[in-house]
């Protein structure tokens, strides 16, 4: 896909009228504090996109799913890399996988989580307006992956006012 194109990285639900489904996302939309359902479905396309690929490792193998892991040792350590997966997790549990495990590993989420933002939408708002560092770097994306090894040095920037403990914004700690 070349960038530029006005092709979305995601794919819209078929059937674009169905209540239940409407209600989930919007359930989620709150919950994760997403600025809107395209950045649900990117979530849910990146995990169709693992899916197909383990799907594509256990069938290029025969069905032996110790062989297609071997052969997936890269893709299953990406995913180990990420958070999406544990240690000791195979194929099989990428199959297993729900669209809650990558919201669960964006920055917006994680800010929220470590207690630097109140609500999910101030944490959005702090990555948006700068305040918020991994390993010392500005990061403005709220939809940024954070990988395991970054996860522990989420942390304010030095130069932000919501570095002093008393601001009125930061989170009760």
């Amino acid at each position: 896909m070349a960038l530029g194109s006005n092709t979305p990285f995601y794919e819209t639900p078929n059937h674009p009228f169905q209540g239940e489904r409407i209600a989930e996302e919007s359930g989620l939309v709150g919950t994760y504090g997403l600025k809107n359902k395209e950045e649900l479905w990117r979530a849910e396309s990146e995990l169709r996109q693992y899916r197909r690929e383990a799907r594509t490792l256990i069938g290029s193998a025969g069905g032996d799913v110790g062989a297609a892991e071997r052969e997936g040792r890269e893709f299953l350590a990406k995913l180990q890399r990420i958070g999406v997966l544990g240690e000791e997790d195979s194929l099989d549990d990428v199959l297993a996988l729900d669209v809650t495990d990558i919201l669960e590993r964006r920055l917006q989420t994680l800010v929220y989580r470590n207690g630097l933002a109140n609500t999910t939408e101030q944490a959005r708002q702090f990555i948006t307006h700068g305040h918020i560092t991994i390993e010392g770097q500005r990061v403005r994306v709220p939809s940024y992956t954070v990988t395991v090894t970054e996860e522990p040095t989420i942390s304010f920037e030095s130069a932000s006012p919501l570095t002093d403990e008393l601001h009125p914004e930061r989170a009760d700690q």
